[in-house]
Formats: C-alpha cells, sequence, structure tokens
C-alpha cells in the first residue's frame, strides 16, 4: 500500500485524514513539527521512505517552507519525494513560494478529503507518468538487468533462478517498501505461483545467500517480522 507522511500540528486534523484516506489504500505516518518529519525522512523506519510527503506550512518548530528546503537538500533519495503543501494562509505569494521550493501541489485549509485524496493521486500518477522505470537497476554494488535478466555484485554474476530473479526484481522496484508475501506473488503474477506463504522464504533465503556479503546478516533483503519483506534503498 502507498506510504504517506503527514507533517502537521494538529493532531485531530492529521487522524482525520489519516482514517480517511486509509479507507483508500493508504498508509499514513504523522510527524507533529518539522524536527520529527525531517527525522524520519533522514532516517527511515523499516518501512522505508513515504510516497508522498504532506506538508503543513504553519508548523511549531519552522515553517513548511523551510521543511520543504531542506528536504529538497537531503543526500538520498528523499530528496526527490513528492510534495504536497498544506496550508491555512490564503497569500497567493505562500503557494507561489512553495511551488518554487519544489512542492508538487498546493492544497488551502480548509479542504475536502476527497479532494486531497484527488491531489494525492494526481501527484503520484503524474511522477509515475514522468518516470519510466529503469531496465537495469542499481544499488550500490548490486546490479539486476532486467533484459538480460542477470544479477551482478561489484561485477560478479551470481547465479539465482528465474523465478528468484523475479522475486528480486519485484522486491527491487518497489526498494523501501514493506510488502506482504501475498503483495510479492502477486507482483510476480504470470509466473507459476508457489503453493505457501512459506515458500517465498526459503526462495529468500537462496537470493540472500547469492547477493548478500552476511546472508545471515543481511542488509539489502530485510524481514519485517509478522508482515513480509523490505528491499532496503541504502547503498554498499
Amino acid at each position: 500500500m502507498p506510504q504517506l507522511l503527514m507533517i502537521e500540528d494538529d493532531a485531530r486534523l492529521a487522524q482525520m485524514v489519516g482514517e480517511y484516506l486509509e479507507q483508500s489504500g493508504f498508509v499514513l505516518t504523522h510527524a507533529t513539527d518539522g524536527k520529527a518529519g525531517l527525522a524520519l525522512l533522514e532516517a527511515p523506519t523499516a518501512a522505508g521512505l513515504p510516497d508522498l510527503v504532506l506538508l503543513d506550512l504553519m508548523l511549531p518548530d519552522m515553517d513548511g517552507l523551510e521543511v520543504c528546503r531542506r528536504l529538497r537538500a537531503l543526500p538520498s533519495d528523499a530528496a526527490r519525494l513528492p510534495v504536497v503543501m498544506l496550508t491555512a494562509k490564503g497569500d497567493p505569494m505562500d503557494r507561489i513560494i512553495g511551488l518554487e521550493m519544489g512542492a508538487d501541489d498546493y492544497l488551502p485549509k480548509p479542504f475536502e478529503p476527497r479532494e486531497l485524496l484527488a491531489r494525492i493521486r494526481a501527484v503520484l500518477r503524474r511522477r509515475g507518468e514522468a518516470a519510466p522505470s529503469a531496465r537495469i537497476m542499481r544499488f550500490g554494488s548490486l546490479e539486476i538487468d532486467r533484459d538480460a535478466r542477470t544479477v551482478t555484485v561489484a561485477g560478479e554474476a551470481r547465479e539465482i533462478t528465474s523465478y528468484q530473479f523475479d522475486l528480486l526484481a519485484a522486491l527491487a522496484e518497489r526498494a523501501g517498501r514493506v510488502l506482504t508475501r501475498d503483495q510479492i506473488m502477486e507482483a510476480v503474477r504470470g509466473r507459476e505461483l508457489e503453493a505457501f506463504d512459506r515458500s517465498i522464504d526459503v526462495h529468500m533465503g537462496r537470493i540472500r545467500a547469492a547477493i548478500e556479503a552476511d546472508p545471515k546478516n543481511p542488509k539489502r533483503i530485510l524481514t519485517v517480522r509478522g508482515v513480509g519483506y523490505v528491499f532496503a534503498r541504502q547503498q554498499d
């Protein structure tokens, strides 16, 4: 499910928005001020980075424009996250400055939750259309070539089965997102699906043996206990 981060000091509003968006298939994490929001973006949890940031313009510790400026300056994938600004201020200049700072959209308060949902979907859709998936995915020394269907680590070929390649590619394409076993299997639909969830665990163990420096202490494919797996974004 798409992950959202809402940086908003109004806890009641954040709860209302979170409940509404969760009904539409989103997962919302709430940060009460700019410092807490930036901390989540600089050091993501096991769930990884969000897919989009909802950013209030008026925060208790720093304004949303400053948060947006710092976000865009981060030396990581977080710097490219789409941002929708929310504000009770009606000054058109704030909207102009926000967009110039790198915000993708701007919604004045009070707003209808349905409009917020529509804008979130539109921003995510535009981002997806503007960034077609690369045929070769690189994560530090790990390289996954979709066309050649090969996996190399530091230039050295690693042997995995065709089915394991599909599983690895499905995770890598969704780097930073926690996927359940069902979601992983759904992502490789069209292949002959395995009969039991635990077969995914066996395949993941073999993929780790192929690509991890220490398969018993993996750094790339992480287990999220009780949920599934996440492909970590960090570089080697």
